[in-house]
């Protein structure tokens, strides 16, 4: 009897998904979940220190002494951000593409950065990022 119940529960647990799907609950669903962080993606001008990722997050590398260090690793590729003076992060990304090879020659120095605000679980991005000072 219990390999019955055990069966049958396992049978529903994927009819109700398809159901939900059919009748349109999945998309409702879905919207929910993806708005839950940022429901509104803002347009932001944002002033701050351009550091790579990777050194900053690893090891607080900021400012002229890691200029050099940040911007060999910007220039290969790694994940380019802006720190601001009270202490917030932004990952900074191009349309749908990384922009760091216009970013190298800034790493360590304080610029505007104009862009779409996002953020989720916790990481803020600015995406369509461009440089207004």
């Amino acid at each position: 009897m219990g390999k019955f119940v055990i069966a049958g529960l396992g049978a529903l647990s994927f009819v109700l998904p398809l159901a939900a799907h059919e009748h349109g609950m999945h998309d409702e669903m879905m919207e929910k979940m993806e708005m839950k962080d940022t429901a509104t993606p803002a347009s932001v001008s944002v002033k701050g220190e351009i550091v790579d990722m990777v050194c900053y997050l690893d090891h607080g590398a900021t400012g002229a002494k890691h200029a050099e260090c940040a911007k060999t690793c910007i220039t290969s590729g790694l994940p380019v951000g802006l720190k601001t003076e009270d202490g917030k992060l932004y990952l900074l990304v191009g349309e749908h593409k990384p922009i760091n090879s216009s970013l190298a020659d800034l790493a360590a120095k304080t610029v505007t950065v104009k862009g779409k605000l996002v953020s989720r679980d916790g990481i803020s991005m600015i995406e369509n990022a461009e440089i207004t000072q």
